[in-house]
């Protein structure tokens, strides 16, 4: 009798057949909720002003930094998710700072999670209260749920491919629904560029835009950028390159909001492709004004 050959599996394609819905079951979503509360409580909050010369340390440079609360931080949310979740994948921005090869598997993985123990680090070193922690579920690289939580007033910001609708959520009260920005002329909107983020060769041209739009800063926090977006403070977010760790969730978060946010060349975002610009707007016709203005980055 002759045998069935075993079937070989082929990689995902870029595009997937079937739209990705959430792997996870509402008290799994409020389980990690609860994970990243009680990390905050335990090894971020007490840092917060109260770090020493030893618990801060550089990577790539002088404003790219390491603190004490990033490292312990982001064990005990691996240690929770892996106990929760034992065969997804887990990648942490500190993770994948010792092991960058570690993000080249997010596109293939059916459950990833992706932890950003504390996003905007430089500023919760310099004792700014702009910083969040980031908490991402993906699919095959593609957002499936995200969480945008500020620890210092103890909310958060999440959504759910398999829900409607974005919310901000607090220990006590009701949810509250979001949404973006009605969108408008570019010389009416405002936005987030953090120029330093991107090429040198690329930042004076992009600076020259900047007087067409009604208000452009940044904030040094990802976490602070998209919960602004999502409740409509601000219009679009311009920046690159993409790091799962900082936009994985903000994506999901914006979209779910009302908003669109994909690739300035149009592509979806995947999360351990870095090779471009994220590009996230209120509406269609706003996003492609954008992507108009700033397609020389593509050049």
């Amino acid at each position: 009798m002759a045998h069935a050959s075993p079937k070989r599996e082929s990689p995902m394609p870029d595009s997937l057949p079937i739209p990705l819905t959430s792997p996870l079951s509402r008290a799994q979503q409020t389980s990690l909720v609860n994970l990243v509360r009680r990390t905050a409580k335990t090894e971020i909050m007490p840092h917060f002003r109260n770090l020493g010369h030893a618990d801060i340390s550089a990577k790539a440079d002088r404003f790219d930094l390491v603190t004490a609360a990033d490292v312990a931080a982001e064990a005990m949310l691996a240690r929770g998710i892996q106990q929760m979740f034992p065969h997804a994948l887990v990648v942490g921005e500190e993770a994948a700072a010792d092991d960058p090869s570690i993000t080249d598997k997010l596109a293939e993985a059916e459950l990833a999670f992706i932890i950003d123990p504390v996003d905007g680090t430089w500023n919760f070193a310099h004792g700014l209260s702009l910083f969040g922690v980031i908490l991402s579920a993906t699919r095959f690289g593609r957002p499936v749920w995200g969480l945008l939580y500020d620890p210092v007033m103890d909310d958060w910001i999440t959504a759910d491919e398999g829900s409607e609708g974005a919310t901000l959520a607090r220990s006590l009260g009701a949810d509250r629904p979001l949404s973006v920005s009605q969108g408008a002329e570019l010389a009416d909107l405002s936005g987030y560029v953090p120029i330093y983020n991107l090429p040198e060769d690329k930042r004076a041209a992009l600076a020259e835009t900047l007087p067409r739009f009604a208000f452009t800063t940044a904030l040094r926090c990802s976490c602070h950028h998209y919960r602004t977006l999502a409740q409509g403070g601000m219009d679009f977010l311009l920046s690159g390159p993409p790091k799962p760790w900082d936009h994985a969730a903000g994506v999901l978060i914006t979209r779910k909001a009302g908003g669109v946010a994909r690739m300035l060349d149009g592509s979806d975002f995947v999360a351990g492709k870095m090779d471009s610009y994220i590009l996230a707007a209120p509406d269609e016709q706003s996003w492609t004004r954008l992507r108009d203005t700033f397609s020389f980055l593509l050049d």
